[in-house]
């Protein structure tokens, strides 16, 4: 199945439901990144809430960025949602295997609970948003419906499961985001706490071969849909925007470089490609960083 948000609303429009299965976007990343269980499932975990929340996005061109810090030994994680629906992330330590005594991966303890999520929305306006709260769990989902009662006001419930089989690879992802809209009432808040309590873990319901309406409609039947977007893993990295990025490093260091004679290698931290330069390449670089200097100074 493509990997596609469902957007619905129910309970007479008093909560809104976004379900996505993302096992293919997140088999991407992880083969990109070569990364063990628990480093995928907290990467995976990430992005799977991060492309829902992108949904927000009107334009293609913003951006959701989610960083997680919990100081644990995965490092931070990074993701980074757009609004035509391309996702792409990464984890610093794409090799941690932790497993609790119950068998299940332990994320938790490889994201670690010392640090912060941040959530900066890039809208197009003269400033991002920013929002940063304190790590809960380190489980990601529950550190998002966080975020989003202290950041953003709004009572919500985040499920995002990640399943790996024994080679590594993914064999099911998805991610559900429940809100109360204001003015729900207490019967309403009475039968979210219900669901939230007695919900299956999201990639046992993507395993099962459920689509997302059919997840949304599995707990609440009244369910409106109202939307979908198509995600995908996809970067958008390329030769010539690091050709750009080398512009802005100092002349000197440029020189420095072109005098070693030995190019340079430039991988991209989102999707792990490399991109190689010559020194030819450098002296071009420079050539055409000092006309734009020459430039922007008469």
């Amino acid at each position: 199945m493509s990997n596609i948000v469902t957007i619905a609303e129910a309970m007479n429009g008093m909560v809104r439901i976004r379900a996505a299965r993302t096992t293919e976007m997140v088999e991407e990343a992880r083969r990109a990144h070569d990364c063990w269980p628990t480093s995928a499932a907290a990467l995976g975990r990430t992005m799977s809430a991060a492309a829902i929340m992108g949904t927000d996005l009107k334009n293609e061109n913003e951006t959701i960025t989610v960083v997680i810090n919990g100081h644990g030994p995965a490092g931070t994680v990074l993701v980074q949602a757009k609004g035509n629906g391309d996702v792409r992330g990464f984890v610093a330590n794409p090799q941690v295997y932790l497993s609790r005594e119950d068998g299940h991966l332990d994320v938790g303890k490889a994201v670690g609970t010392d640090g912060t999520l941040t959530v900066t929305k890039n809208l197009g306006l003269k400033e991002p948003f920013t929002g940063v709260v304190d790590l809960q769990s380190g489980e990601i989902g529950q550190d998002f419906a966080y975020y989003f009662a202290i950041s953003e006001q709004t009572p919500t419930i985040v499920s995002v499961g990640v399943l790996v089989a024994e080679d590594y690879s993914i064999k099911a992802s998805g991610g559900m985001i429940i809100q109360l809209m204001p003015g729900a009432d207490e019967a309403c808040i009475e039968a979210c706490e219900k669901i939230a309590a007695e919900m299956k873990p999201m990639s046992d319901l993507v395993l099962e071969g459920n689509s997302a309406e059919e997840i949304i409609r599995m707990y609440f039947p009244d369910a409106e849909i109202i939307g979908e977007r198509e995600i995908r893993w996809h970067c958008g990295c390329s030769r010539e925007g690091f050709f750009a990025a080398l512009k802005t490093l100092a002349e000197k260091d440029l020189q420095e470089m072109i005098d070693d004679d030995k190019g340079a290698e430039i991988t991209c931290q989102y999707c792990s490609k490399q991109y190689s330069f010559t020194t030819a390449d450098l002296k071009r670089v420079l050539e055409e960083k000092n006309v734009e200097d020459r430039l922007r100074r008469n």
